[in-house]
């Protein structure tokens, strides 16, 4: 069977996967890290065992060859794998990109124009695919993280700002996550729970109304109608919305201006303090989910607040998201904290009853790697009180864990796309 090798090239990092696309198998993987430092770091995983190495990482291409060393060495050699093409994970697509491409010059030259809507991303996705482009000889296809929220209706993509200022210096809001979105909207949409609540209630496929919660250091949320994504929180850049490990998500734009002004802050200053220095980690000091809720157990009144704000954001979203959509067929939660955090979906959903959300203790607290419906049904015990819609609930939802697989995702667009 062909395989496809996914690249996610971060600015001292590069992610990789060997991926079956016929069957979702990963049959290779790791990261190289610290690149550019004193001592670099690779970590390569076949077949259940991990081959870890630390020496110099001077640039991506040294990481690429590096990365194509080890395929030899410890396997599975990409020629016996055979490898057909190179999927690129490529944040910001802008209004240029709405779907997967073959990578040309020109292609590169417009993902590099994109870089002021980027700065942190598009810099390093563009090296990553030119070094990937001399060194493996087969298509090489970009696959951005903003194409499925390429067509949001313009409600949702218009800010209401000077709209010729807006058009001057491309101001929408673009989305991020949206391979995440796309791929677990889709599984979700033909997992024979939700297929059989549409069956019996009549219902087209079409209308199929969900919310997707993204939730991992960064984090976001789409509402998805008929497979298409209407809305989405993140916007310009990754900063909107949720609030995230070390991102601020939504704030009054008037705090910038004022410590601007008043605080002394230069806008370096204000960009690190959004983007690196607030989220969990600003309010209770980690960014680490785990480590905050142990903090929360352990009475800790910064931490405490901390997730109640966390959680407060998402049922706000969740709400805001049913309003949009006129109702709400599917809550999923995915991506680290949502496929593990059993207190942060119980608490997503607390006090949702009203829009037919509930969770059953027992099947939340489960763990599996499988998509999974963890809302209260027949064959559930049903324990809580907010399974209980009250009289004049709405019909009940499902809510469900559904694993993201971006690589996978990647993979099975490239092999689309390069047949």
């Amino acid at each position: 069977m062909p395989t496809v090798l996914v690249l996610n090239s971060g600015s001292s990092s590069l992610k990789y996967q060997l991926v079956d696309p016929g069957s979702g198998t990963a049959l290779a993987g790791g990261i190289v890290e610290r690149i550019g430092e004193d001592t670099g770091r690779v970590r390569h995983e076949t077949r259940g065992q991990e081959v870890v190495r630390e020496r110099p990482v001077a640039d991506h291409g040294t990481a690429l060859r590096l990365v194509l060393e080890l395929f030899e060495e410890a396997g599975p050699s990409l020629r016996e794998a055979g490898i057909v093409a190179v999927g690129h994970r490529v944040v910001h697509g802008g209004t240029s990109f709405s779907a997967p491409v073959v990578v040309d010059d020109d292609v590169v030259a417009a993902v590099r124009a994109l870089i002021p809507l980027a700065p942190l991303h598009n810099p390093a996705n563009v090296t990553g695919i030119e070094v990937a482009r001399e060194l493996l000889d087969v298509p090489h296809v970009a696959v951005f993280d903003t194409a499925f929220f390429a067509d949001l209706p313009p409600a949702a993509a218009t800010y209401a700002i000077d709209a010729k200022t807006a058009a001057e210096h491309g101001v929408r809001r673009y989305g991020f996550h949206g391979t995440s979105h796309q791929f677990v909207s889709s599984a979700v949409a033909i997992h024979p729970a939700v297929t059989a609540k549409l069956a019996a209630e009549g219902r087209d496929p079409r209308t199929l109304r969900q919310v997707v919660l993204h939730l991992g250091n960064g984090a976001s949320a789409s509402a998805v109608l008929g497979g298409r994504a209407v809305e989405t929180s993140m916007g310009l850049t990754p900063l909107e919305g949720l609030v995230m490990g070390t991102r601020s998500g939504d704030v009054d734009p008037g705090i910038v201006f004022h410590l601007l002004r008043s605080g002394g802050l230069t806008v370096d200053d204000v960009d690190t303090l959004l983007n690196k220095r607030s989220g969990l980690l600003g309010l209770g000091g980690v960014n680490d989910m785990r480590e905050l809720t142990r903090l929360v157990a352990a009475g800790d009144d910064a931490a405490r607040l901390a997730l109640d704000v966390y959680l407060h954001r998402l049922r706000k979203y969740v709400g805001a998201y049913a309003a949009v959509l006129g109702g709400i067929d599917v809550l999923t939660f995915t991506a680290g904290v949502g496929e593990n955090a059993a207190v942060v979906r119980a608490g997503a959903v607390d006090g949702l009853g009203f829009l037919g959300l509930a969770v059953d203790p027992a099947r939340n607290a489960a763990r599996s790697r499988e998509a999974r419906v963890i809302s209260p049904g027949p064959d559930a015990a049903d324990t809580a009180d907010t399974a209980r819609p009250r009289p004049g609930a709405a019909a009940p939802a499902l809510v469900m864990v559904v694993p993201t697989n971006e690589e996978l995702a990647i993979a099975r667009q490239t092999i689309a796309l390069t047949g």
